[in-house]
């Protein structure tokens, strides 16, 4: 039965439940990936009825173009918003990489949860097992839709040549295996291992070959920002670490004004109460570049906990997140960092890069 916006079921003891609706996209990948979500809420409410819907985004049906030249900044997202705008579904599940930086007026990201491997991974086509990118022959050709990546491995392995490849996980692992259109391809290590093919990466490139994506790697969970028992529910789900990660990743990308459209790669760490961040912004073909990292003080931990009581009631989204049981002015340092580097790189040219490798990417 329907009850203003909620639905409730009534269970074999004539008992009535609320049933929350989680709302995914269809392929195998935000299955597992909501299941793991829907499991930990199970195990945190179990008096609580999880129905999970799946839907087909646009970017489920555009498959024969690459991302960037669509220009559409919520491919994957916007079915599923407007679905919780209608009050079909109660929360979503999304990789944070694909949220735009600036959420649609009434949603937030209520829980960003503990990232899996952000970096890249190569796969290999079968007949190159054992090789890296740096002993493939001249000119073989790497399948990657991602002009991040692109941009980077052009500049770090000039002998070899980079070709679109779209399609879920699935369909780029078949089109690298059943033709010879491709030596290899490059994937994020985190959708890998989560749908178990750990055995298929041959080799996870680090941050000197090929920083990642914002917000690679971690999972989202996006709420209506005004309900607020959804909000706490979910809101025990955050990892703080990862979190203020991403709030400084999400930052810089905002102040870039950045998209699938241009190379803007980041990588990020949280060692010793400190929290840096190294961000780059790159042209088509990786020949021209910027990079650079700062720092900032994060009490992350026992201050953290101590204060975090009288931040409860406080409704601030930081990029799009709203995570009111982690620190305040941590966030606010996260967030900031993100701000203070992208303008650091605004100052010695970002924007002109940016705006040729718009040009360019338009014109393909």
């Amino acid at each position: 039965m329907e009850q203003g916006a909620y639905k409730y079921i009534r269970d074999g003891n004539s008992k009535v439940c609320r049933v929350i609706r989680i709302g995914t996209r269809k392929s195998q990948l935000a299955r597992i990936q909501t299941d793991s979500i829907a499991e930990k809420l199970k195990e945190l409410y179990p008096e609580v009825t999880l129905e999970i819907i799946g839907m087909t985004t646009t970017g489920d049906k555009i498959l024969d173009t690459a991302l960037s030249k669509i220009g559409e900044k919520s491919l994957f997202t916007k079915e599923l918003e407007t679905a919780l705008e209608r009050n079909e579904v109660d929360l979503v599940v999304h990789s944070l990489k694909d949220l735009p930086t600036t959420l649609p007026p009434g949603f937030t990201i209520g829980a960003i949860l503990k990232r899996e491997n952000p970096h890249d991974a190569v796969v290999l086509h079968p007949k190159n097992a054992g090789q890296t990118l740096d002993t493939l022959s001249k000119n073989s050709v790497i399948g990657t839709s991602s002009l991040r990546r692109a941009a980077q491995l052009k500049k770090r392995f000039p002998h070899l040549e980079f070709k679109d490849i779209r399609g879920n996980l699935n369909t780029r692992l078949k089109k690298l295996d059943e033709k010879e259109d491709y030596s290899a391809i490059i994937l994020a290590a985190a959708g890998l291992k989560r749908m178990g093919w750990d055995e298929r990466i041959s080799q996870i490139l680090e941050p000197e070959d090929c920083m990642y994506a914002v917000g690679q790697g971690a999972l989202a969970v996006e709420v209506r920002a005004r309900d607020t028992d959804i909000l706490d529910m979910v809101s025990v789900l955050h990892h703080t670490d990862t979190v203020l990660r991403c709030i400084a990743e999400r930052a810089f990308l905002r102040k870039l004004e950045g998209g699938c459209s241009v190379p803007v790669a980041v990588h990020t760490e949280l060692k010793d109460s400190q929290l840096y961040l190294t961000g780059g912004v790159y042209s088509l073909d990786g020949s021209d570049s910027l990079k650079e990292t700062m720092q900032a003080s994060i009490s992350a931990g026992k201050k953290g906990a101590e204060q975090v009581d009288e931040q409860v009631d406080e409704r601030v989204q930081r990029v799009g997140v709203t995570a009111t049981k982690i620190w305040g002015p941590d966030q606010d340092s996260a967030e900031q960092l993100g701000t203070s580097l992208a303008d650091l790189l605004l100052s010695k040219g970002a924007k002109s890069i940016l705006a040729v490798a718009r040009q360019l990417n338009d014109a393909r």
